[in-house]
């Protein structure tokens, strides 16, 4: 095992983490791992990007000083295992990611952090003077690279989902707030029996058909636009909100549970996926991404086992159990009380 790190390096190198993020973040806004089909020189990639060669070099070669890319020799790149992660056409491809947290609807926000803190209220209305649901639906482009984030952590966290949870008795599933469909197209295709409800905005929905159609289910998927805070739509003999409870403070998350269960038949299950915040000091994703919905959202956040209990009993429901998968989210699986 390598030598620790003095502590004084470890407390530098978190210091200045977003020098890192802020560089991956222009390597995958330029897809320079798609430009690196081989190595090649950095003046090359920089006509290819309409970059400043120089400048960009400076910046490849600090990823290359923390794995991603590699320069093989003098001012030629090459990938890496770690920047195959930022491939377009990769299968566990990170790039929307890098996308979106280095775009200013994420990177403003976390600036003003301290905003939040002092006030318990989200940075990002503070900075853009909206909410981010309302500025995404005035904002398509800064809409569309956020669906295609939440499509990308769909893919990762579906093939830990798929294989661990049984979705084969369900014949109706409304994906309440479900994007543009991947997962419940992910669910219809290995359940060609099963039918499906999208339900979301109607600026998300009216951009949905090119997901279902290419993964063939838009025969079995009817789309229905409303807000989840009014009503949902019925019939479903299981309701999925991926992503959706964490957005929202405890009374509005009660308020979209207390629609599904109103929507739910006694047989109906509620799958609430979500990330758990474990107790203790261990490292864990849901207590970073914890004070990212505190920056993004009014009264987001990540909850505990306890917390998630309780909204749905507030909420006329009743957690039945809390299924872990392979990747940090779980299925929360609850019915009508």
């Amino acid at each position: 095992m390598p030598p620790q790190l003095p502590l004084h390096i470890q407390m530098m190198q978190m210091i200045t983490g977003y020098w890192v993020s802020q560089c991956i973040y222009v390597a995958a806004k330029l897809a320079i791992a798609d430009h690196l089909t081989s190595p090649k020189n950095y003046q090359e990639i920089a006509a290819a990007t309409h970059t400043n060669a120089e400048a960009l070099y400076r910046v490849l070669r600090a990823l290359a000083s923390v794995g991603i890319f590699t320069e093989t020799e003098s001012g030629i790149f090459a990938m890496t295992p770690l920047a195959e992660y930022l491939r377009s056409d990769s299968p566990q491809t990170l790039q929307p990611t890098a996308i979106m947290m280095g775009d200013p609807e994420h990177y403003q926000a976390w600036g003003d952090l301290l905003h939040s803190v002092k006030t318990g209220e989200p940075a990002f209305n503070h900075r853009f003077g909206k909410g981010i649901f309302e500025y995404y639906g005035a904002n398509l482009e800064a809409a569309q690279t956020f669906e295609r984030c939440m499509n990308n952590f769909s893919e990762v966290e579906l093939r830990a989902i798929s294989p661990t949870y049984d979705f084969s008795g369900f014949k109706v599933l409304v994906d309440v707030g479900g994007g543009y469909g991947e997962l419940l197209a992910e669910i219809l295709k290995k359940h060609p029996e099963s039918k499906g409800i999208l339900f979301d905005e109607k600026y998300v929905i009216d951009n949905a058909n090119t997901t279902l159609e290419k993964h063939g289910i838009s025969d079995r998927c009817q789309c229905v636009s409303g807000s989840f805070f009014e009503t949902v739509p019925s019939g479903g003999d299981a309701y999925l909100l991926k992503h959706i409870v964490h957005d929202w403070d405890d009374e509005r998350a009660i308020a979209i549970l207390k629609n599904c269960q109103q929507a739910m038949s006694a047989d109906s299950k509620i799958l609430v996926m979500e990330q758990v915040v474990p107790a203790g000091n261990a490292p864990a994703a849901a207590k970073m991404l914890d004070i990212n919905m505190l920056v993004m959202c009014p009264g987001g956040k990540e909850r505990t086992e306890l917390e998630f209990q309780q909204i749905f009993e507030k909420a006329g429901l009743k957690l039945l159990r809390i299924v872990p998968t392979g990747e940090d989210i779980h299925i929360i699986e609850g019915c009508k009380v």
